[in-house]
C-alpha cells in the first residue's frame, strides 16, 4: 500500500496536497483498493463549496457506491475531468492522474483536523 508522506489524510480515506491556499484532494490507494474498479465518479461542479467532513462526491465499483467526504473545506476551482471518461485512473494512479479535485482552501484551520502519513499507515494497520 502507498501512502505519499508530503499528504495529509481522513479516517474516511480521502488525501489531501496543500500548497499555499490551494488544495488537491482525492481518495487513497487502500479507498480505491477496497473498492475494486471505479466505473463513475460524479464530481462537484466548479464553484460549489464544500466542507470538511461533508460528502462533496460519489464514487462507483464494481461492488458498491460509495460517498466521498471533503478532507477540506473551500470552493471547488477545478474538477479532474479525465475521470469523467476514464474513472479508472483513480485504481491506476489515485494521488496523481486519478485526484479529484482542486480547491481553494477558506483557511488553514481544517489541516490540523487531518492526519499526517504517519499516523494514517498506523491507522490503516489497525483495520487490517
Amino acid at each position: 500500500m502507498r501512502v505519499p508522506d508530503e499528504l495529509l489524510y481522513t479516517k474516511e480515506h480521502e488525501w489531501v496536497s496543500v500548497k499555499g491556499d490551494i488544495a488537491t484532494i482525492g481518495i487513497t490507494d487502500y479507498a480505491q483498493g477496497s473498492l475494486g474498479d471505479i466505473t463513475f465518479v460524479d464530481l462537484p461542479k466548479v464553484g460549489s463549496v464544500i466542507e470538511q467532513f461533508k460528502r462533496y462526491a460519489t464514487v462507483e465499483s464494481v461492488k458498491a457506491a460509495s460517498d466521498v467526504f471533503a478532507p477540506v473545506s473551500g470552493k471547488i476551482i477545478k474538477i479532474n475531468e479525465e475521470l469523467t471518461a476514464h474513472p479508472e485512473l483513480v485504481n491506476r494512479s489515485p494521488y496523481d492522474e486519478g485526484y479529484f479535485a482542486k480547491v481553494e482552501m477558506a483557511g488553514r484551520k481544517d489541516i490540523s483536523n487531518l492526519m499526517p502519513s504517519a499516523e494514517y499507515k498506523k491507522y490503516v494497520e489497525g483495520l487490517a
